[in-house]
């Protein structure tokens, strides 16, 4: 019963991930990285785990809007807020797995 369901979840969830642009699994990723890479640094500044957590993703929220900011002065561009989206989504994703499995 057990792997039936886990089969049945893994196909749904590989439907659900094929259906999601490239774009915006760059930007999720751009996001992750850019959490993981920063609460890395800011951890080893502040030796504080929870400023580095809220931090680390508000420096992916802010990288992930510049990068919107400038696309939008392209011409034929526009700033786009589920790109914002889901660069902040990579970084809460990072977050809440660094609060999980960060035992220091």
């Amino acid at each position: 019963m057990k792997s039936t369901l886990l089969l049945a979840f893994s196909l749904l969830t590989f439907n659900i991930i094929s259906q999601i642009s490239p774009d915006k699994k760059l930007h999720y990723m751009a996001g992750a990285i850019t959490t993981a890479a920063s609460y890395e640094f800011i951890y080893g500044v502040t030796k504080d785990k929870k400023k580095a957590r809220i931090y680390s993703l508000a420096t992916a929220i802010l990288v992930g809007s510049l990068k919107e900011a400038i696309d939008s002065t392209q011409k034929g561009n526009r700033f786009d807020p589920h790109d914002l989206l889901a660069t902040t989504l990579g970084g809460i994703t990072v977050g809440i797995t660094f609060k999980l499995f960060d035992k220091r």
